[in-house]
């Protein structure tokens, strides 16, 4: 399937979108907060390299990744 550079974008944005509401939601973070650590995050690198197709997944399937990449982070 073939997208164009702007429906990539729109997908990719939208997926931001998500993400920052449940770390909101999930993780009680605050907006400023949630920005920050998806903006810094490995998943969001890879969300945005098409080559991964992780643009195409799900909002709660790219939020597992974050989420386990928080988690890992943390017990570093």
């Amino acid at each position: 399937m073939n997208i164009t550079d702007k429906e990539l974008k729109y997908m990719i944005e939208c997926a931001m979108r998500d993400l920052t509401e449940m770390l909101v939601e999930k993780r009680q973070m605050t907006v400023k907060e949630a920005l920050r650590t998806l903006y810094t995050s490995d998943t969001l690198k890879a969300l945005k390299m098409p080559a991964t197709g992780l643009y195409h997944q799900s909002s709660q399937y790219i939020y597992s990744f974050l989420d386990n990449e928080i988690t890992t982070a943390r017990m570093a």
